[in-house]
């Protein structure tokens, strides 16, 4: 059994945010009905193509496990259709420009009257207020929600991180509202409407600079680089290149190879429970006792050396002889691995945190798998659909046309044209 066995979800999502959050509720089990305009469907479908005649990975990568309907919501026919599937399904979600849902002519109060159970999920790029109305994308987001301005080094300008925190981010945020609400559903008997903005999820992710920006009304941050530096803090949480942002100090430093490996580099923890077998491992041990060097505080100031030093040892080892040399130390390090290397990791695909996934038009291609694991709701990771695969599969077996009443419905130019292969 899987742990959505039941639930059906109308996909009204597009590009990655809302996508992510569909694939994940249709990786635990739910029926992910996906609505995509005729002969066009999702945008992704067709953006960084890179075999040509196939759907992208960009695309496929986002909407596994999931099955696909081509609708006309224009179409007065495609309304009726709509209508019915918004009756059938206990979940609605889209990420939509703010009012194209009530210009379709469903608004919240329109869904509600159709079905009082069903949660209605919308992900917009901000909340309530002067900037409710703008569009927000990926890059957008991390600069609205505080991670650009707090991301690079102190001399530089303000990055947007390579991790997708605002779209993929803000789809894992509302997965938890969707699943939130179910949950209040069992005792409550209603639906609810869940919402989430891309600015907040991205500040809740930054939450620690926010944490920081408070910290500096008592004085300077003395875990940041800049501190040891003698820079002088601003009214606002800096920068700090990769220092870590837990209180423990952290570096990315080189390791052998990195004149030619652009990732052969460790991040290192200078634990302070560990400090003492840091110092045995590169050679240093007066500092253990010696002033200035043996207590956390005393560190502080002589950061950028104490680094340096420790770079020089780490640069005669690879990444991973440092791993396997400081992890029986409990000395915290880590390897930075390329996609390269993740890609080629079989102990990822073990997990299924990576997989392989068969396609009929591109063929076989790798993607990420679940990265939550239920140890009673296993997780099979399944192609994405072609457009409209599982358009006369959906009005027959979910919402109950037949005979003329289906043909009727497949005539009407709401549903695209009917594919060879779903219709047998």
């Amino acid at each position: 059994m899987k742990a959505l066995d039941g639930i059906k979800v109308l996909d009204f999502t597009h590009v990655q945010s809302g996508p992510t959050c569909t694939q994940l509720l249709a990786w635990f089990g739910a029926d992910v009905i996906k609505v995509e305009r005729p002969g066009v469907g999702d945008a992704t479908r067709k953006q960084l193509i890179d075999v040509p005649g196939a759907d992208s990975l960009y695309f496929t990568m986002l909407n596994h496990n999931k099955r696909s309907i081509e609708l006309n919501s224009k179409n007065e026919t495609g309304k009726e259709v709509l209508t019915r599937l918004i009756e059938e399904c206990d979940v609605l979600v889209e990420n939509f420009a703010p009012g194209a849902l009530d210009r379709m002519g469903f608004s919240w109060e329109r869904i509600q009257e159709i079905n009082p159970r069903i949660i209605m999920a919308s992900i917009k790029g901000f909340g309530p207020g002067k900037y409710e109305d703008c569009k927000v994308y990926e890059n957008v987001a991390q600069c609205a929600g505080g991670s650009a301005s707090t991301t690079g080094f102190l001399d530089g300008p303000p990055l947007v991180t390579g991790a997708q925190i605002g779209d993929s981010g803000t789809g894992l945020h509302l997965c938890l509202g969707i699943v939130t609400a179910l949950f209040q559903r069992e005792k409550s008997g209603r639906g609810q409407k869940v919402s989430c903005a891309m600015q907040d999820s991205v500040l809740n992710l930054a939450r620690v600079k926010l944490r920081d920006q408070q910290r500096l009304a008592a004085g300077p941050l003395k875990e940041y680089s800049q501190f040891g530096e003698g820079v002088p803090f601003g009214e606002a949480t800096p920068r700090a290149g990769n220092d870590s942002g837990g209180g423990q100090p952290g570096r990315i430093l080189k390791c052998k190879g990195w004149e030619q490996d652009p990732n052969a580099y460790t991040y290192f923890i200078i634990q302070a429970a560990v400090w003492e077998k840091v110092c045995d491992v590169i050679g240093r041990p007066e500092w253990k006792t010696q002033e200035g060097y043996a207590k956390p505080p005393e560190r502080l100031d002589k950061l950028n050396e104490i680094f340096s030093t420790i770079e020089e040892w780490t640069m005669t080892r690879t990444k991973f002889e440092v791993m396997e040399i400081c992890n029986p130390h409990d000395i915290p390090v880590g390897p930075i691995l390329s996609m390269k290397e993740i890609s080629e990791d079989e102990g990822l695909y073990a997990t299924g945190t990576m997989v392989r996934v068969d396609h009929p038009e591109r063929g076989e291609y790798l993607s990420v798998g679940c990265p939550i694991k239920l140890s009673d709701s296993d997780v099979e990771v399944t192609r994405s659909p072609l457009l409209g695969e599982h358009t006369s599969e959906i009005l027959s077996d979910v919402l109950g046309y037949s005979g003329d009443d289906l043909d009727r419905v497949i005539g009407s130019g709401a549903v695209g044209e009917i594919k060879a292969e779903a219709a047998e």
